[in-house]
Parts: structure tokens; C-alpha cells; sequence
């Protein structure tokens, strides 16, 4: 492969002028089955560049979207609560800035600090995995209790988990008890429009904070993830989701690519999520204006 500059391809604009921060998160330290997705933030970067710069799905051309590539936060090495807080940090500096976050993981264990930057969203999580544990191997913030944390912060009301196929039983329990609101891969493997309608409903005029653990795909189109869960979604029901509420994403992230277990083909398909979900919330943005 050529060599290719070290950020995400057509991120050339400085953080003061951007409109979107790109930020990496390489971090799997509490990751339970394959390790390695603190990669991918660079590998991701890399596929970036496979991509021309005008985007045909979208008839968006990515020299006109101010991006900019902060680069990756220093939190490889960190434990789980320092690493938070470092995501916390930095991701409230984007948003005060009024600029929207692009965060590339990384294991799903960073997305809570990365919500805990924003005031008022409703969090939408694709994952294959319930991620609703109060604790798993003695961690609260191990990446199986992500939803769990994110629930803490924006209360249980006000998240949504779609493509659901995994979960320990009492973990099961515990979320329909609570009155999380799941739905299971099987149940938008028809037509997805009817559930986003219903979430629609329960976002009301609440901004969105989107997180996609890219296990929520069927491992066919990303094998590369930490955790892969066999029957999962197609990368077009990923775009539904983005492009139905592309007018209220106000910060999203991509985790669990796993580059060491990946022949190119999952990181591929990630940078291309990105760009289309930065697309289309751009076109939304400019509608907007």
C-alpha cells in the first residue's frame, strides 16, 4: 500500500475554522474477547484515503466540509476512570467550541465520556450487544457496561439500542425491568422505517448523540471487530439511521473495529460510514443555514 498523510482524508482545516473535530481514541483495555481496536483509529485514517473526495452517494464534496484531525488523545495507557475523563474533557472543549465530535475508537468503553460532554441528547447506540452490565470483571466501565453508563448520565429514558442479539440473562432482565428501549437485530431485519419512527417520536426536538459499535453489523460485511455477533444488520441499515436523523446528530463515534483481526475490508467500511455520516449531517447543516 502507498504511504498516505496521518489524518483522515480531507481533514485539512485547522480546529478553529472546522465545523467538525475528527479524534481518535485508542483505547481497549478492558476489551474480553480480541484485543487491538486501540488500532484502529489509525488504520481507519488510513482507508480514509481509498475514498475520492466527492462522494457520489451523497453528491457531497468533502473539500468544501471544514474537518479538521485533531489527531489521537493520549489515553492508551490509561485506566478506565482516568480514561473517561480525558474523553470528558476534551470532548466538552469541542462542544463548547460549537463544533460537532468525531470520535474514532477505540472500544465502546469511551462513548459515556464522550456523552458525558453534552448537556441534553438522546443517545442512539447501534451494537449487537446490550452493553447494560453494572459491572463486568470487577469495572464499572468496562466496555460491557457502556449503555449502562450512558444510561446513568442521560437517564434511561433518553436511549435507544439498535440491532440487539447478545445479552447474559440477567443483564436481560435487569433492562427490561429498568424499561430500556432495545430492539433486537431480527426485529429490523424487514423494514427499519417503523422503528425509527417510534424512536423519532421519543426524541421529540432533542438533539442526537449516535454511537455505531461496528459489531452491530453482521460479521459478512465487518469480521475486523472485537467482539463479533453472527446475524447482525446491513451497512445500509447504518445509513438509514444516520440519514433519518442527520438534522439532529449533533456528535457521533465509531467503535470496536479491530484492525489485527481485519483484512482491510472492516476499516474500509468505517471510513466510509464516517464520511457519509459527516456528509449528510453537513447537507443538513447547510438545509439548516
Amino acid at each position: 500500500m502507498r504511504e498516505f498523510p496521518n489524518y483522515f482524508a480531507d481533514a485539512e482545516e485547522s480546529f478553529n475554522n472546522a465545523d467538525f473535530i475528527i479524534f481518535g481514541l485508542p483505547y481497549d483495555k478492558t476489551s474480553s474477547f480480541r484485543f487491538g481496536a486501540r488500532l484502529a483509529p489509525k488504520e481507519i485514517r488510513k482507508a480514509s484515503w481509498n475514498f475520492e473526495s466527492f462522494d457520489m452517494l451523497t453528491g457531497v464534496d468533502f473539500t468544501e466540509i471544514p474537518l479538521h484531525d485533531y489527531g489521537d488523545l493520549d489515553i492508551e495507557n490509561k485506566n478506565s476512570e482516568d480514561m473517561l475523563e480525558s474523553v470528558k474533557r476534551f470532548s466538552k472543549r469541542v462542544i463548547k467550541a460549537k463544533k460537532i465530535p468525531v470520535a474514532i475508537g477505540g472500544e465502546h468503553s469511551v462513548t459515556p465520556g464522550l456523552v458525558e460532554g453534552f448537556d441534553d441528547v438522546f443517545v442512539i447506540s447501534l451494537d449487537a450487544h446490550l452493553d447494560f452490565r453494572d459491572e463486568y470483571e470487577g469495572n464499572r466501565y468496562n466496555h460491557a457496561c457502556a449503555s449502562r453508563r450512558v444510561a446513568d448520565k442521560v437517564g434511561i429514558d433518553n436511549i435507544a439500542i439498535l440491532g440487539v442479539r447478545s445479552a447474559e440473562r440477567k443483564e436481560l432482565e435487569k433492562a427490561r425491568e429498568e424499561g430500556l428501549k432495545f430492539f433486537a437485530s431480527g426485529s429490523l431485519s424487514g423494514d427499519i422505517d417503523d422503528v425509527l419512527k417510534e424512536i423519532s417520536k421519543d426524541i421529540g426536538e432533542r438533539k442526537v448523540y449516535l454511537s455505531i459499535d461496528f459489531d452491530v453489523l453482521d460479521p459478512a460485511y465487518a469480521p475486523g471487530v472485537s467482539t463479533p455477533e453472527p446475524f447482525g444488520l446491513e451497512p445500509d441499515d447504518v445509513i438509514k439511521v444516520i440519514k433519518t436523523f442527520a438534522d439532529r446528530i449533533v456528535g457521533f463515534d465509531l467503535v470496536e473495529v479491530c484492525p489485527p483481526y481485519d483484512f482491510g475490508n472492516t476499516s474500509i467500511l468505517a471510513a466510509k460510514v464516517i464520511r457519509i455520516a459527516i456528509a449528510e449531517i453537513w447537507k443538513a447543516l447547510k438545509s439548516g443555514n
